[in-house]
């Protein structure tokens, strides 16, 4: 999944294992928050079906089928950032119970054993994605994990109230065909980052929003904001959408953005676009100058700072979306620097600020599920803007009050290895990987452990070899493990290998971890792919024969 800027790349980077170093003891009563209950659900309000196999899906579409209610499905993990963000902002509200009498909510945890097949039969793999489907399982909308628990509950409930599969309103909307406001509302709220290609390809994105808006604009009595969103988002897509199909902004569309920045009220309704995408927003509007200064966009970068600073103060927002709009301030005032730039230097009052709202969230929050989203986002704000020194003590500091703490590792072993300490990245990369739980996330963090170990250490061939007899092992424990997540995990490793032997020099050590492998292969069902997936993975690494 693309990750919004408030959810920075950054703290994507996940991996790693050795029993070498100190376990972190984790306090029980923080070792799952109390919220989540004894299945480890998302919330208590409301009777959540907690699904991981087919069997089990297959009886919430039948209860739901009963009852002539849709599906809501939501797909994450305990040490997501976002997800926990959820669940400490809307699936705990009444609202939200309130709105559930409608609907069957099921709950799918991705580490689950069967589980990420389960994302492979629905096309889900970015956590969180939440998606509304009809009884009949045709799907109505992906709903975004970006907007406030108002705007989210405002869209679930047009979903709700009779609302189309979203394919379906595109094409309507798409060909001229007439589409109810709710309708267009699904559209412009629908999670076109989880989407997964379902109504266009990635690439199709920018354009089809921009048509979208176009669209709506010219409807009779169109709604201002819709056309808005529309627009927004189309700009933000343009960022890292191929240039032929990046939207270029004319001069009536630069006027639209300047009147939603001069108000509030619209900056507040747009608020996860512009205070999460901010810094896209910026380069889609005024591209880099080929040299020498550019005053327009330094115009435009004060004025989403401006904007953004009224967002980070804004009390009615959830203290994680102003943590976003504090990140994309010091993304914006990275612009003129190297993207992978690590010691900067930064205005003073934002430093400042950096400084001032983590240490106030890591001081008040009282939440676990809270604390882990907003503690890791604080944690990579500290690192951009050059503050390394409080990025670590500020992780360090809540190992023991995580409930998922091997996240906060791995956001560790980034920190370091941005910093070329790279043997003290290793020890967090494998401790990470050590205290790791659950099959897929323990698959995902090994193969970041064997990654940064083919990067950082390509000479320590045994440590290498170990660490990926480790990872393949992980797969006995999964009767999903080459499906979704887990498969693109170990497809990611198997090409690291292929580089690493790309001389033939380790053709011995991948021909032992290919009798492992087939081993592991022969005891995969094959009637689902699984085994195929299986025996291709190392094959192509193999290099020249031993």
């Amino acid at each position: 999944m693309r990750l919004p800027n408030r959810y920075p790349r950054a703290l994507a980077v996940l991996a790693l294992a050795a029993a070498t170093l100190l376990a972190v003891p984790v306090p029980a009563a923080l070792a799952a928050p109390a919220a989540a209950g004894t299945k480890g659900l998302p919330s208590t309000n409301l009777p959540w079906i907690s699904a991981a196999s087919d069997a089990e899906i297959d009886a919430a579409f039948a209860q739901a089928s009963r009852l002539n209610r849709p599906v809501l499905m939501y797909w994450g993990a305990s040490w997501c950032p976002p997800c926990n963000q959820l669940k400490a902002t809307l699936f705990n509200r009444q609202e939200f119970a309130n709105l559930a009498r409608q609907f069957v909510a099921v709950h799918v945890d991705g580490d689950r054993p069967g589980a990420q097949r389960v994302s492979s039969r629905f096309k889900v793999s970015g956590y969180p994605t939440v998606v509304l489907f009809a009884p009949d399982r045709q799907e109505i909308t992906r709903l975004p994990g970006e907007v406030d628990a108002a705007q989210l509950l405002a869209v679930l409930g047009s979903g709700l109230n009779g609302g189309r599969p979203a394919q379906a309103v595109l094409a309507d909307a798409l060909a001229g065909r007439p589409v109810s406001a709710a309708d267009w509302r699904v559209l412009a709220y629908y999670s076109w980052e989880t989407g997964e290609s379902q109504l266009v390809p990635k690439a199709d994105t920018a354009p089809t929003l921009a048509r979208l808006a176009a669209a709506h604009a010219a409807t009779p009595g169109a709604d201002a904001d819709t056309t808005t969103r529309l627009w927004l988002k189309a700009l933000a897509a343009s960022d890292d959408a191929p240039a032929a199909k990046a939207v270029k902004p004319d001069a009536a569309l630069r006027q639209r953005v300047q009147q939603v920045l001069a108000s509030p009220a619209q900056v507040r309704a747009h608020m996860d676009v512009i205070g999460g995408s901010a810094p896209d927003l910026v380069r889609v509007l005024e591209p880099d100058a080929p040299s020498g200064p550019n005053p327009a966009r330094d115009a435009l970068v004060a004025q989403f700072d401006a904007v953004l600073q009224r967002l980070q103060a804004d009390t009615t927002l959830s203290r994680n979306d102003r943590m976003g709009a504090l990140y994309n301030r010091v993304m914006l005032a990275r612009l003129a620097l190297p993207k992978d730039a690590v010691q900067v230097q930064l205005a003073p009052a934002l430093v400042a600020d950096a400084r001032r709202i983590v240490a106030e969230a890591d001081r008040e929050i009282r939440d676990g599920y809270e604390r882990q989203a907003v503690i890791t986002f604080g944690a990579a704000v500290l690192a951009r803007a050059g503050l390394w020194d409080d990025s670590e003590a500020l992780l360090k500091a809540n190992l023991a009050r995580s409930h998922s703490p091997y996240y906060l590792m791995s956001q560790l072993a980034g920190n370091y290895r941005r910093l070329g300490r790279n043997a003290e990245a290793l020890q967090w990369y494998a401790q990470s990987y050590d205290q790791a739980v659950g099959p897929a996330t323990r698959v995902q963090w090994g193969a970041g452990y064997v990654n940064a170990l083919i990067d950082l250490a390509p000479q320590e061939t045994a440590r290498i070899e170990k660490a990926v007899s480790s990872l393949l092992a992980e797969a006995g424990k999964d009767s999903a493990a080459f499906e979704g997540r887990s498969a693109r995990s170990y497809q990611r490793v198997a090409s690291k290998l292929a580089t690493w032997n790309a001389d033939g020099n380790r053709a011995a050590v991948l021909a032992r971890l290919q009798r492992q492998l087939d081993g592991i292969c022969a005891k995969v069902d094959a009637a689902d792919g699984q085994q195929a997936t299986c025996r291709g993975l190392l094959r192509p690494a193999e290099g020249k024969p031993a």
